[in-house]
């Protein structure tokens, strides 16, 4: 008489396989949920500070042309309500010929 060459399985080991391999497509599962997640929040945050430093350098360009003083060099961020000189260059303000006050000129 032959032997069989493949192993007999009782049926609690079956089930423990099955049992096993089940807990494990269910652990990749969350695995790529929670990476999926980490990539989305890491791009949709990459955009708020693109936003936010962007409306910052639209304010200081702003104040450059709307204060009453202004940097002959039209240095980023200058811009100012009273004489000084430019924080950026070192250039004493100028008055800005085109400044409207409270939104009319005087």
């Amino acid at each position: 008489m032959k032997e069989s060459k493949h192993k007999k399985y009782s049926t609690k080991e079956i089930k423990s396989n099955l049992k096993i391999q089940f807990e494990m497509k269910t652990v990749k599962t969350i695995m790529g949920v929670l990476v999926l997640s980490l990539i989305l929040t890491t791009v949709s945050c990459k955009g708020g500070a693109k936003a936010e430093s962007s409306t910052q350098t639209e304010q200081q360009e702003m104040d450059e042309y709307t204060s009453a003083y202004v940097c002959p060099m039209h240095c980023e961020g200058s811009g100012s309500a009273t004489e000084g000189s430019c924080p950026k260059c070192g250039m004493t303000y100028v008055k800005n010929e085109d400044h409207n006050a409270n939104g009319h000129k005087h």
